[in-house]
C-alpha cells in the first residue's frame, strides 16, 4: 500500500499528538514527585534539585512491600483460573458446538453489559452472609466471576475460528477430547491465552472499587485500592501522593512493555481471521 507524503506527515503528526497527550500526565506526575516535601506543584515545572529519596519515603510510608505481597496473592488467585476456566469453556462453545451453547453464549453477553458498579451492592451482601468481607476472598471470587464474560467471548473468539480440519485429523488419530483439547487446541491458543493473561492481570492488579468497599485492611488489598487509604492518611502532600500513585503505576507498565508484542500479535491475529 503506496501512501504520498502528505498522508505520511500527517500520520506521524497524529501519532506524535497522540503520544504527548498519553504521556503529558505521567510526566506531570512525575515532576510533581520530585518536588520538595511540603511544597504544592504547579504545572510542568522540573525541580532544579529533583528528590528522588520522595520515592523511598512513600514505598516506606505506605508499606509497599505489603501491598505488593497482597496484589501478588490477589492476582495469583484470580488470573490462572479465571484463564483455565474461560480456555474450556471458550473450547466448548466455540469448537465443540455443545448443545444450548448459544443460549449460554448469550448469557455470557448479557454479562458483558453489566458495570461492576451496578453488582457491588449485591457482591457485598453475599460476601457478607459467606463470611468472606475484609478477606483476599472477598476480592478474589467475585473478580473471577466478573471476569468470565469476557475472557469467554475472547477465547470462544479464538476458538471458533480454528478449522474443523485439525480436530477431524487428531480424531483419525484416535485422540480423545481431552486429547485434543490440550495437545491441539491449547498451543494453537497460546497467543489468545497471553493476551486474556496480559489483560486479567492488568484489571486485577487496577482493582479498585471492589477492593475499598469489600475489605477494609489496606494491606489486604490490591495497590490501586489501597490508595485510596493512603490518599486518606497522605492527600494534603500531593509530593507524597504523586510519588506513590508511579510506583503503584510502574508494575503494570512494566508487564505489558515485556510483553507487548504477544498482546498485539493476538489482536492482529484476530483481525485477520475475522
Amino acid at each position: 500500500m503506496n501512501l504520498s507524503r502528505r498522508e505520511l506527515l500527517t500520520g506521524r503528526l497524529f501519532l506524535i499528538g497522540l503520544v504527548v497527550v498519553t504521556l503529558l500526565p505521567f510526566v506531570s506526575m512525575l515532576s510533581a514527585a520530585l518536588q520538595p516535601r511540603g511544597t504544592v506543584p504547579t504545572g510542568l515545572a522540573w525541580p532544579s534539585d529533583p528528590q528522588w529519596g520522595n520515592f523511598v519515603d512513600a514505598f516506606n510510608v505506605a508499606n509497599m512491600s505489603a501491598l505488593l505481597r497482597s496484589s501478588l496473592l490477589i492476582v495469583a488467585g484470580v488470573v490462572p483460573v479465571s484463564v483455565l476456566i474461560a480456555t474450556m469453556a471458550g473450547f466448548g462453545l466455540g469448537h465443540l458446538r455443545v448443545p444450548g451453547g448459544r443460549f449460554v453464549f448469550l448469557l455470557f453477553l448479557l454479562g458483558l453489559t453489566l458495570p461492576f458498579e451496578a453488582v457491588i451492592t449485591p457482591i457485598y451482601y453475599q460476601v457478607e452472609e459467606l463470611g468472606l468481607l475484609n478477606t483476599r476472598w472477598a476480592i478474589i471470587l467475585p473478580l473471577t466471576g466478573l471476569y468470565m464474560p469476557f475472557a469467554v467471548f475472547w477465547m470462544r473468539a479464538h476458538f471458533v475460528n480454528v478449522p474443523q480440519e485439525l480436530a477431524e485429523a487428531a480424531r483419525v488419530d484416535g485422540s480423545t477430547t481431552w486429547q485434543l483439547f490440550w495437545r491441539v487446541q491449547v498451543p494453537l491458543a497460546r497467543p489468545a491465552i497471553a493476551s486474556l493473561t496480559i489483560l486479567l492481570f492488568l484489571w486485577t492488579w487496577n482493582q479498585f472499587l471492589l477492593a475499598i468497599v469489600l475489605v477494609d485492611d489496606p494491606t489486604r488489598r490490591t495497590m490501586a485500592g489501597a490508595l485510596g487509604a493512603f490518599q486518606g492518611q497522605w492527600g494534603t502532600d500531593q509530593v507524597l501522593l504523586c510519588a506513590g500513585s508511579l510506583l503503584i503505576l510502574t508494575p503494570t507498565l512494566i508487564v505489558f512493555l515485556i510483553f507487548q508484542r504477544q498482546f498485539i500479535k493476538a489482536l492482529l491475529q484476530g483481525s485477520l481471521k475475522g
